[in-house]
């Protein structure tokens, strides 16, 4: 059923819900898509620039980027799991995301005051600590705003305005190395302005979830141990699939510089690339959360897996050089984002009780990023050792067997569920 209007003011204070296709989300879901938008024009806009800027502009070395690309996809695991922690301890995600947004902020900043590799590596270690601060009580915010029955929807809908910021901030990157003299410092002060903006926007029009539990803080029970959270029917199954997945999933960092290669691409045409796989995401994500919805949000994502191994695979064949090779790598990219990103979330949301939502939520993304932290690494020693195209079919093959695993794994405890 969709929620009305007067439920979206009752969550989200002042700001009106969205009309049109977003409608059935409330003004909190519809405030944080702005907030991701335009935070992730400016996080783009240094991630588009980032490999060339590191191995062709500061001389690091594959496997060393490999270990830069596992931080910034892992390294924050922890932080992951404090940042829910806190929130669901406090009941203010608002202010815990925040104060991961107001860091990465800051970190765009200090990107102008280094000049090589592992002190920008330090800095993005900085700005991965926001994110992993800010990404669980976010989604907490969201999943606590709408009912089960529409989770993937309301997910569909952030990730489509985040994905808008995807796609945004890889073209400001092009524009700004296309006209500034000294590229690079001018794309990061740029990146620096847009992300305040971001913190502007999220303390005025978000607003804290609605309170669960009308009992004061001290009359509140202890938080049970974060371990008891896994035996929670599904979530452990989940966490399990997510990492044996993660482990596997070549960054897509990794997959532009190999398509890059292959293309001869100049460095200032670079930054379109990500373009092509956020405008998929962009008219993917609301459908996609609506079809996992109906079919099974399980179902969803480990179909945009599939979607990713056939990119990849695509990058193995002989295929000629041109718009069919970048149609072929980028749209399924752009699907296997919008088929687990917020899918994701969508499928755990449900399975946990209010008060320990962002805590189960972190666990779930911490088990993930530990595992791509991990696949980072390997991809990148692979490609150290063998060259990309050997590390490529590894992690293909890699990532074959594990989907044969979790789908078979899968239906026998489906059967066995129907057996009982």
């Amino acid at each position: 059923m969709y929620l009305s209007a007067s439920r979206a003011s009752d969550i989200a204070g002042d700001t009106p819900a969205a009309k049109g296709p977003l409608r059935a989300v409330p003004g909190t879901v519809f405030a944080l898509g702005l907030v991701s938008l335009v935070t992730d024009v400016s996080a783009e806009m240094v991630t588009a620039v980032l490999p060339l800027y590191l191995m062709a502009g500061l001389g690091m070395s594959p496997l060393a980027f490999g270990a830069l690309d596992g931080l910034h996809q892992g390294a924050t695991a922890v932080l992951r799991l404090a940042g829910g922690r806190i929130a669901d301890r406090t009941r203010r995600h608002k202010l815990v995301a925040g104060t991961g947004y107001a860091l990465s902020a800051a970190c765009k900043a200090a990107l102008l005051a280094v000049a090589t590799p592992w002190s920008v590596a330090a800095v993005l270690a900085a700005d991965r600590t926001g994110k992993g601060l800010r990404t669980a009580p976010r989604d907490a915010l969201i999943s606590l705003s709408v009912p089960p029955g529409e989770q993937g929807r309301a997910f569909g809908v952030h990730r489509a305005l985040d994905t808008a910021g995807a796609l945004l901030g890889p073209l400001a990157a092009f524009g700004v190395l296309w006209v500034a003299v000294d590229g690079y410092e001018a794309v990061f002060t740029v990146s620096c302005c847009v992300a305040v903006l971001g913190v502007v926007l999220l303390a005025l029009f978000v607003r804290e979830a609605p309170a669960r539990t009308p009992a004061p803080a001290r009359a509140r029970p202890p938080l049970p141990p974060v371990r008891t959270l896994l035996r929670l029917p599904g979530l452990r199954g989940l966490c399990l699939t997510a990492a044996v997945l993660g482990l596997f999933t070549v960054g897509d960092a990794f997959l532009y510089l190999l398509l890059q290669r292959r293309l001869d691409l100049s460095a200032a045409y670079f930054p379109l690339l990500p373009v092509g796989t956020a405008g998929v995401f962009l008219l993917a994500a609301l459908p996609v959360g609506r079809l996992a919805d109906r079919l099974g949000r399980r179902r969803v994502f480990l179909g945009g897996h599939v979607l990713l191994l056939g990119a990849c695979l695509l990058l193995l064949a002989p295929l000629p050089a041109g718009a069919l090779l970048v149609a072929g790598v980028l749209a399924p990219l752009g699907l296997f984002y919008a088929a687990t990103d917020g899918v994701l979330m969508a499928a755990a949301g449900p399975l946990l009780p209010a008060e320990l939502r962002t805590t189960g939520l972190a666990v779930l993304q911490t088990a993930q990023a530990l595992a791509r932290l991990a696949g980072s690494l390997l991809f990148g020693s692979a490609w150290t050792l063998w060259g990309p195209g050997p590390a490529l079919a590894l992690a293909a093959a890699g990532l074959s067997l594990s989907l044969a695993a979790v789908t078979a794994v899968g239906s026998g405890h489906a059967g066995n569920t129907a057996n009982s």
